[in-house]
């Protein structure tokens, strides 16, 4: 496992360098004019280009300009905006509300959608298997803005039992509306991708053969069928986490969290180009790591895949 894991961190290196360099290359090397809009209506003076083009290193070529660029980023660095403000400032005050959020999604989609799954997957065609089904398929037409408008409508100005806006501090109970409204989609498929999934390793051999052994229900269901049903389903959530750490745009909208999504917007829309950047680089670490993680639990659940 160890050297597995090794070799698996080494893989990352280059998938890193090529996806940063894309975003880089995309950003600041298409870019005709960077400093367009930064001083308002007016073109910007010739020192205020002056000050930025040192900065930014805009005068080496893209290739040097990118590696002066990554050997800050290994430091922890992540640059500046225009107006003179660190990115990793705006990132330290803006991720840790994303992070709450993501794992409050992540939580509830997968208790929910497991359970949700396993009830229909072993009971088979029934009320239960219709409701899930119904209740999925609404979840999965209806985009997610639509889901928390409505439930920030309902239970926040006509019950009032949450806040329609949520703090820039949030408590877990504050985000348990925002983190339903943003794993909703999530928690449908994984639902449905349980409930298959146990549905076809019912009639599998090594299920029969756990049952021609006398082996208790309990232990058939729980160690063989359940722990081998979970491989698709932790390989979604593996994938979601790495999604949802990105930030939600649409979800921290609706509620107005000030999170990593909204200042990836704002950077966007105001062409700050550091935060951007700073901010992508920063979340192909995280996805990148949620993958590996995913990998490295395929050997807990399933005993036949091991690594060397």
């Amino acid at each position: 496992m160890g050297r597995y894991t090794l070799r698996r961190l080494l893989q990352l290196v280059p998938v890193f360098l090529g996806t940063t360099f894309i975003v880089y290359f995309l950003v600041w090397g298409l870019s005709d004019d960077p400093f367009a809009g930064k001083c308002g209506q007016r073109e910007c003076s010739a020192s205020y280009v002056a000050q930025m083009t040192e900065r930014y290193n805009l005068d080496d070529p893209l290739i040097v300009q990118y590696l002066k660029y990554l050997g800050a980023l290994l430091t922890g660095d992540f640059g500046q905006t225009f107006s003179g403000t660190e990115v990793s400032t705006l990132i330290a005050t803006a991720y840790p509300v994303t992070i709450q959020l993501a794992l409050v999604a992540v939580v509830i989609e997968a208790l929910i959608g497991i359970t949700a799954g396993v009830l229909t997957g072993l009971r088979g065609r029934g009320f239960v298997d219709n409701l899930v089904l119904v209740s999925t398929l609404v979840l999965i037409a209806l985009p997610v803005f639509v889901t928390g408008l409505v439930l920030r409508q309902v239970l926040g100005v006509e019950l009032g039992w949450i806040r329609t806006s949520v703090p820039a501090d949030p408590t877990l109970g504050q985000l348990l509306v925002p983190g339903f409204v943003l794993g909703s989609l999530s928690m449908a498929y994984v639902a449905r991708l349980m409930r298959t999934s146990l549905v076809e390793n019912k009639r599998a051999d090594f299920v029969r053969t756990a049952i021609a052994k006398g082996l208790p229900r309990r232990r058939v269901v729980g160690v063989h069928m359940l722990r081998n049903s979970l491989i698709p389903v932790v390989t979604f959530l593996g994938y979601d986490i790495g999604a949802l750490m990105g930030g939600a745009i649409v979800t921290e909208g609706v509620f107005n969290i000030r999170g990593i999504g909204g200042l990836v917007f704002r950077g966007i829309q105001q062409q700050d180009i550091a935060t951007v950047v700073g901010i992508v680089a920063l979340l192909v670490i995280v996805f990148l790591l949620a993958n590996l993680l995913v990998d490295l639990l395929y050997a807990v659940l399933d005993p036949r895949i091991r690594y060397d």
